[in-house]
C-alpha cells in the first residue's frame, strides 16, 4: 500500500507541475506511471488521469486568468472542436490494445520533454497581434479537431499539443498560451473522463481521489510560480520533468 501511495504522489506531482507550468495533460504523466508501475489497465488509467486533470486545469486557469494571461474568447473556438473529437477519440481508444496506448503515452512524454529543453517556446505578446482574427478562427477549428481526438484517445499530448499550436501556429505568448490551454483542458478532460467511465468500468475510488488531490495541489503551486517566472525557465523545468519521467518509464519497461 505504501508503494502505491508513493506512485500516486509522484504521478500527481509530475502531472500537477506539468499542468501548472506548461498546460500539459495530466494523462501524459499519470497514465504511463499507473500502467507501468501498478499495472492499471491503460483505458482505466487514462480515465483516472483525465479526471485528475479537471480540477488541476481549472485552478491553473483561474490563476493565469488572475494575472491576465488567459484568452477566453479565442479559446472557446478551439474548445468547441476539441470537445466533439475528444468523444470520438475516447470511443476509439476503447478498441485499442493496452500496450499500444501505454507505449504511445510514454514515448510522447519523453519526446515532448526533449523538445521543450532543446527548442523552448519564446514567443512574445507583441507577436500575437500579427495574426488576423479570421485566420485564427479557422486554424483553431482545424487544430482543435486534431487535439481533441488525441486527448480522448490517450490523453497524453492533448494539453501540450494545444500549447504548441497556440504558440507556434496561432502566435500566442507562452504564459497566455498556457493559461488558454489549461482553460480548454478543464472541459476536454471532464468530457474525456466521463466518457471513459461510461464506456469502461468504474475506477478505483481511492486511486482516483489520491491522484486528483496530489495533482491539484501541485498544479496550484506550479501555476503561481509560472506566472512570476521567465519563459525560458518554464520551458527548461517542464522539459526536465517530462524527460526524466519518460526515460524512467521506458527503462522500467525495458528491464521487465
Amino acid at each position: 500500500m505504501a508503494l502505491k501511495i508513493v506512485v500516486y504522489f509522484l504521478a500527481g506531482m509530475g502531472a500537477g507541475l506539468g499542468t501548472g507550468l506548461a498546460g500539459m495533460s495530466a494523462a501524459a504523466v499519470i497514465s504511463p506511471m499507473l500502467i507501468t508501475f501498478l499495472g492499471v489497465p491503460a483505458y482505466s488509467a487514462v480515465g483516472i488521469a483525465l479526471a485528475s486533470d479537471v480540477l488541476a486545469s481549472a485552478v491553473s486557469a483561474y490563476t493565469y486568468g488572475k494575472h491576465k494571461n488567459l484568452d477566453i474568447k479565442n479559446g472557446l473556438v478551439m474548445m468547441g472542436a476539441v470537445l466533439v473529437f475528444t468523444l470520438v477519440g475516447s470511443y476509439t481508444s476503447s478498441l485499442v490494445p493496452n500496450t499500444t496506448m501505454g507505449g504511445f503515452s510514454t514515448v510522447m512524454t519523453l519526446l515532448l520533454g526533449i523538445k521543450f529543453i532543446v527548442r523552448p517556446v519564446m514567443t512574445t505578446k507583441e507577436a500575437m497581434g500579427h495574426i488576423s482574427p479570421q485566420k485564427r478562427f479557422f486554424q483553431s477549428l482545424l487544430c482543435g479537431t486534431a487535439v481533441g481526438f488525441i486527448c480522448g484517445f490517450v490523453g497524453a499530448g492533448g494539453g501540450m499539443m494545444m500549447l504548441l499550436i497556440l504558440t507556434s501556429v496561432l502566435g500566442y505568448e507562452l504564459k497566455t498560451a498556457v493559461g488558454t490551454s489549461v482553460f480548454i483542458m478543464t472541459f476536454t478532460a471532464l468530457t474525456g473522463a466521463v466518457s471513459h467511465f461510461v464506456i469502461g468500468d468504474a475506477p478505483d475510488l481511492l486511486l482516483l481521489a489520491l491522484c486528483m488531490l496530489f495533482t491539484l495541489l501541485w498544479a496550484r503551486l506550479a501555476a503561481r510560480f509560472a506566472n512570476k517566472a521567465a519563459p525560458r525557465t518554464l520551458n527548461r523545468i517542464t522539459g526536465l520533468i517530462l524527460t526524466v519521467l519518460g526515460a524512467a518509464i521506458l527503462l522500467v519497461n525495458l528491464f521487465k
